[in-house]
């Protein structure tokens, strides 16, 4: 058995463990949306663990946690091709390269993380949950931030997403980490560590399930109404469709309320619902707010200032009176702005998703929209702002957040369900209900418990009517957002890598 076990530790060791790493990390990406896989995902997570503990050098660690790593943004952002279908003719045979460079840019994040933990002279998977828990707020906050898919959110499925409400994703990511890394410990051989993180596994899964809140009633509650048209990103902007889906959404806005509610008191449209500029389109204005009568009409549309164009959402009333506007200020690199954008000049490559020529300005920032009445303030987001739990946070607080996105450019498969996935966390962090409206899907009424309590399924046109939900208490992450993990993660730092700290004062004496 002794040479068989060194043989198989050699398998797994070096450059020979790379390919473990991949399928570790694809095991991971089955936990996020549409598979929700939580087990199978954990399962991965711990043998990712159980792999880095194998290994001899920091250099092999690095390796694989970036094997770890492009296993699993490589299947849990395979959505990302699909930008590049829209127009396949010009960018077609940007999609692979976009995927790979994608997975392998959030891969070097983990790489490092495992490449830190391995220069701890003990408790070296303790050391690894520290550090990957770093790397991926890292990824949240650093060159504009992408937190998509973060580790934590494998438990969305499960009753243990709650926990967000107290910790942050952030937060669960690194409890998360910290307990796969007890169970690694028990696959290494310490039964106690592993009958440990068992239990705790066990008792986060119990005691998310007991946080969730009961239904509320939703009695004499503002009426809302989502808008879905259902327009392929490949149609949407052609000339010989874009009369058709206005049309849609203009009948949609304008029917009849559904299960004996009474009319809308708001209607949203989704993301770039309305074909022409704001400052032009007073004819188009008029037209929504005449079939809202008497709701008022939440919708995005593009508009221009000077020579910067903006990807916005507007508040219109019967008039046509635009009442506010709020213009996106986290947008998408490579996709709405270009970094770097004189050196891609050169090559004829744009923003993918940007209309205006130039890509689009950045707002502001975050803003509340006063809806009045029982509804109150929301907070506005287009599109993937919601993936940003830091974007959220803010006073005063607001009783409702409201997404307009068009999720058409994510396709049909995993994106839209991701995305539909950390739309449900925000709320949970915040406590607050949220209105999604999506171009194709999925629109969505969402409580502060993440409940989806009505929605329109992806790749179907139609509205659907509800009673808003009231928010729920404010959560203790919607107070202290990411400075405390932050704070924790330096201390937990500090006791990891002081022994190598003192070693190289001494050194240096």
């Amino acid at each position: 058995m002794a040479p068989l076990a060194a043989r198989a530790v050699r398998l797994l060791t070096g450059r020979a463990a790379v390919l473990p790493a991949l399928a570790c990390g694809g095991l991971m990406a089955l936990g996020q949306a549409p598979w929700n896989l939580w087990y199978v995902a954990l399962a991965g997570l711990v043998l990712s663990m159980a792999l880095f503990a194998l290994q001899r050098t920091p250099r092999a660690a690095l390796a694989i946690g970036c094997g770890v790593g492009t296993g699993y943004f490589g299947l849990a952002l395979n959505w990302l091709t699909e930008p590049f279908q829209v127009d396949a003719a010009v960018t077609a045979w940007m999609a692979p390269f976009a995927l790979v460079f994608m997975a392998a840019g959030l891969a070097l994040f983990w790489g490092l993380a495992f490449w830190g933990a391995a220069q701890a002279p003990r408790a070296r998977l303790f050391a690894l949950a520290v550090t990957w828990a770093l790397a991926e707020l890292a990824r949240g906050y650093l060159f504009t931030g992408f937190p998509w898919g973060l580790v934590g959110y494998l438990w969305e499925p499960t009753g243990a997403i709650q926990w967000v409400a107290w910790t942050g994703s952030f937060g669960l990511t690194l409890v998360t980490l910290a307990l796969a890394a007890l169970l690694a410990r028990g696959l290494g051989g310490s039964w106690r560590a592993g009958g440990l993180g068992l239990v705790l596994v066990v008792g986060l899964l119990a005691g998310g399930a007991q946080m969730v809140p009961p239904l509320q009633d939703l009695d004499g509650r503002p009426v809302v109404r989502l808008v879905q048209p259902n327009a392929p990103q490949t149609q949407k902007w052609d000339r010989a469709y874009i009369p058709i889906f206005f049309e849609r959404q203009v009948e949609f806005s304008a029917a009849p309320s559904q299960e004996g509610l009474p009319r809308p008191d708001l209607i949203v449209w989704p993301e770039t619902a309305v074909p022409r500029l704001l400052e032009n389109a007073e004819g188009e204005l008029r037209v929504i707010t005449d079939a809202a009568l008497p709701a008022r009409v939440v919708l995005g549309i593009q508009r221009s200032e000077g020579f910067d164009y903006y990807n916005s959402l507007a508040l219109v009333a019967h008039g046509p009176k635009v009442e506010a506007v709020y213009d996106k200020h986290h947008l998408v690199p490579f996709g709405e702005y270009m970094p770097f954008k004189e050196l891609f000049r050169h090559i004829n490559v744009s923003g993918i998703a940007a209309r205006a020529e130039g890509g689009y300005s950045a707002g502001p920032g975050p803003q509340l929209l006063d809806l009045g009445g029982e509804m109150g303030y929301a907070l506005p987001l287009i599109c993937y702002e919601a993936v940003f739990p830091q974007d959220l946070r803010g006073a005063p607080r607001p009783e409702l957040l409201l997404q307009i996105t068009n999720d058409a450019w994510f396709g049909n498969f995993s994106g839209p369900y991701q995305h539909l996935a950390q739309a449900r966390i925000r709320a949970i962090e915040q406590g607050l209900p949220m209105l999604r409206a999506a171009n194709t899907g999925v629109s969505a009424v969402i409580d502060g418990a993440g409940r989806v309590l009505k929605s329109l399924p992806l790749g179907e046109a139609g509205f659907i009517d509800t009673r808003l939900p009231p928010p729920l208490r404010v959560t203790l992450y919607s107070r202290t957002g990411d400075l405390p993990l932050l704070g924790l993660l330096a201390v937990l730092m500090l006791l990891v890598f002081r022994p190598v700290l003192r070693n190289s004062r001494r050194n240096s004496d």
